[in-house]
């Protein structure tokens, strides 16, 4: 049986106002194609879908079935058009990613640089946080995917893996710790850090770890980024804390050396967190399978 749109939103036209003459007016059609619409639809289903009483047309019962999977035909079609708009690029979509410093500074812009090639009509917010917050913000609908640290409870949210890091420290090829290839964070304390400003997430974190060591960070010099870090620590500085897909660029540029970090809490999975899969838009699901997409050698 044929289907169309306009017969159903007649349907549905006349079941919300009661009445066949109003419903044609807000279309608007003439009563009588109206009526004819009607009959038309009822003599091809075999059915009656309305009669007429002093309170004016009421669905029959199977009327009622009729009318319920005739709501949700419009609803998909409304989906259907605006999906079918935004992959033509014909409007702009915005979406919300929440992630980590060490996600955004290590591994995001790889998977994030071919999905927004792919799809221009996208605008994405990114910014850091840090994981619990991260997990708040996904669960509150600020964002539609986060990125945070596997290790933290997810509690109702939906997890699935991102990728795998592990902090190291990045010493000068001369310091006394360049040649011991592998420390925990108690041991290194006694020497001043290169850090990231006191707002950053990881640093947040960082140091975290230190006042549970009994500790504090000796902080000799904050800067705003990885790179300018690491220069920081070829000229001697200090040393400083950062991802090992980070670390490692630096030591292929710079007199620098990697320290692997004993401690359990360096050994970090990211993954991602959301809501409902079902529930995300098709781009947020574009979005997710990017991300979720191996990571190239």
């Amino acid at each position: 049986m044929h289907l169309d749109l306009v017969d159903l939103k007649l349907l549905l036209a006349i079941e919300e106002l009661g009445s066949l003459s109003k419903a044609a007016a807000t279309f608007p059609i003439a009563v009588s194609a109206a009526s004819n619409r009607l009959r038309n639809f009822e003599s091809r289903c075999a059915l009656r879908l309305f009669v007429r009483s002093s309170e004016g047309m009421q669905a029959t019962p199977a009327g009622q079935l009729v009318l319920d999977r005739a709501r949700q035909v419009l609803i998909e079609t409304a989906k259907l058009n605006d999906t079918l708009d935004d992959l033509a690029g014909q409007r702009r979509v915005s979406l919300r990613l929440a992630a980590t410093t060490v996600a955004n500074s290590t591994f995001l812009p790889a998977a994030l640089g071919p999905f927004l090639a792919d799809y221009p009509e996208v605008d994405l917010q990114l910014v850091e946080r840090k994981s619990s917050e991260i997990l708040q913000a996904v669960q509150d609908g600020e964002s539609d995917l986060g990125v945070f640290d596997g290790n933290l409870p997810t509690n109702a949210l939906m997890s699935l893996p991102f990728r795998q890091d592990r902090l190291v420290l990045l010493v000068s090829q001369a310091h006394p710790l360049a040649d011991t290839g592998h420390v925990r964070l108690i041991d290194a304390l006694d020497y001043p850090f290169v850090c990231l400003p006191p707002d950053r997430s990881m640093q947040r974190f960082i140091e975290e770890m230190a006042i549970r060591n009994a500790k504090p960070l000796r902080i000799r010099v904050r800067a705003p980024s990885f790179g300018t870090i690491a220069q920081l620590v070829a000229q001697q500085v200090g040393i400083a804390m950062l991802p090992e897909a980070a670390a490692s660029r630096f030591v292929r540029e710079l007199p620098t050396r990697i320290v692997s970090l004993g401690d359990t809490w360096a050994s970090r999975e990211l993954r991602i967190c959301l809501r409902n899969r079902d529930e995300l838009s098709v781009h947020a699901q574009q979005l997710l399978t990017y991300l979720m997409r191996p990571q190239p050698d």
